[in-house]
């Protein structure tokens, strides 16, 4: 198709060089609804291209210490951390966000990727025993599998995508990865500073292109061993029906329908903030956004008071500009969904207090065909509603009562998902006993986000199968040996 400005044409990152794709598709900025970026339309020529590279690349940087891997991750991170407002103005452009949440968390969190596994690397520790009556004494190895396949998802691309390409490539693997089609302009900037840090050429390569074109390409090829992916169940379906012919390890971090569970002897003053923050932070675009929140039903009344009067004072609008809160969602198909389930729960009898269909968005003129919503609170809702079972990653949270923590548990745990919860209760006691029992990969107490990446990530249930973090990336991106001694 034709258009009227030029447009930002991106190319695959191949064998440390850029190489032009025979097709394209068409990326649109969120916040304007307008076409701004062509990204390749790659398919099995370019992975198959990409994968060759990274099978040569291998044995170099494989054969490299874990020092002189960490140096090139430093490096990077540091050149990375240098062009950081670029980075984060083409993050919010190209993704919808605010400008203020890309500088805050998108951006340097790409950044300490790289800085946490390029020092983590630098001390693990293998297993020894010793059988004395044998004689023989045993130790563990661990290297490299070979060349990793990553895919990451369109609501955090850099920071996602970091996470998966800096933990790959110091254990010493090459990598593939494919951006999210909608979301690959910070990605392809990522591999103009490769060679200036030191990467060799093919370590990482980079392809573009739509999930079940690229993707499944690189997921279905024989020389990728491993495939790291963040995104949908459904998507994950697709994943593991593909790799079971070739028996391939698998690190899929999925949905969530996360719960906040509030207890009569919260401290509202700091719940309340951070609710807004875990439902509506990223336009509700994080899988650890919370979507349903328990609330006992001695303050529900308060908090739903309160909580909805705090959600109408965030402002939705440009991204660019640093005083908005909510920006675009990733795109108009997207932005229908979210609204639908809103309808939904209309047309159940459920009540909306405040947003989409509630209060009047006013936008400045060059954002009016953008895809803007406003934060959205939900009451009375039933637990069996699509709108407290299904993931609806937007700016959309359901508020319900209960009346006892052993009620609440059962609710809680009563969806598909797995990945997080939030708990609030000054009861120590008690957070423990919740927390213990909550189907969930992770659980905060009086508390949203906070992340100590030593620790595993990820999900039980239709969550994802296995962990991130030191200890978990680096058993998921080595293999290990057993090697018997005897003397």
């Amino acid at each position: 198709m034709a258009h009227s400005k030029a447009l930002l044409v991106l190319e695959n990152f191949i064998g440390g060089k850029f190489v032009t794709c025979s097709s394209y598709i068409d990326s649109y900025n969120p916040s304007t609804g307008d076409v701004y970026c062509r990204v390749p339309d790659s398919g099995k020529e370019e992975v198959e291209a990409a994968v060759k590279a990274a099978k040569d690349a291998f044995p170099i940087w494989s054969s490299k210490s874990p020092l002189e891997r960490s140096r090139i991750l430093n490096k990077l991170a540091d050149l990375i951390e240098h062009d950081l407002e670029a980075f984060a103005q083409a993050e919010s452009k190209d993704q919808g966000k605010t400008i203020t949440f890309a500088r805050t968390v998108d951006i340097p969190r790409a950044v300490y990727n790289f800085r946490f596994f390029a020092s983590s690397i630098l001390h693990h520790t293998t297993e020894c025993t010793e059988m004395a009556t044998m004689g023989c004494v045993h130790y563990t190895s661990r290297a490299p599998v070979g060349v990793a396949g990553l895919i990451s998802p369109w609501n955090l691309p850099l920071y996602l995508l970091t996470w998966k390409i800096a933990p790959a490539i110091a254990c010493g693997n090459t990598v593939v990865a494919k951006p999210s089609e909608m979301t690959s302009v910070t990605a392809w900037m990522m591999c103009k500073l490769l060679e200036k840090a030191g990467v060799p050429h093919g370590v990482v390569n980079v392809v573009f292109g739509t999930g079940a074109k690229t993707g499944e390409a690189l997921v279905c090829h024989p020389d990728v061993p491993l495939i790291s992916f963040t995104g949908s169940t459904l998507t994950a379906q697709r994943i593991m029906e593909k790799s079971a012919p070739h028996c391939k390890r698998l690190s899929l971090e999925l949905g969530g329908k996360n719960p906040a569970i509030i207890f009569d002897d919260a401290d509202l003053t700091q719940c309340i903030p951070m609710t807004l923050r875990s439902s509506f932070a990223n336009q509700g675009e994080i899988c650890l956004c919370t979507s349903r929140i328990f609330v006992q039903r001695g303050i529900y009344s308060e908090f739903l008071k309160r909580f909805v009067a705090e959600a109408k004072k965030w402002k939705v609008g440009n991204p660019s500009d640093p005083t908005v809160d909510v920006g675009a969602l990733i795109s108009e198909e997207h932005l229908e969904k979210v609204r639908s389930y809103v309808k939904k729960a209309q047309a159940e009898g459920a009540r909306v207090l405040c947003g989409e269909g509630v209060d009047s968005l006013t936008l400045p003129a060059g954002n009016q065909k953008g895809y803007f919503m406003l934060p959205t609170v939900i009451a009375e809702v039933k637990d069996e509603s699509c709108c407290m079972q299904e993931e609806i990653f937007g700016p959309v949270t359901c508020v319900v009562a209960f009346d006892t923590e052993e009620e609440v548990i059962k609710r809680a745990n009563s969806v598909k998902y797995g990945l997080a919860a939030t708990v609030w209760s000054s009861n120590v006691g008690r957070v423990h006993r919740v927390a213990q029992r909550l189907q969930a990969g992770l659980v905060w107490t009086n508390c949203w986000l906070v992340r100590d990446l030593n620790l595993p990530f990820g999900g039980m249930k239709a969550s994802g199968i296995g962990r991130e973090g030191a200890k978990d990336s680096y058993e998921f991106f080595t293999e290990v040996k057993t090697i018997t001694i005897k003397h």
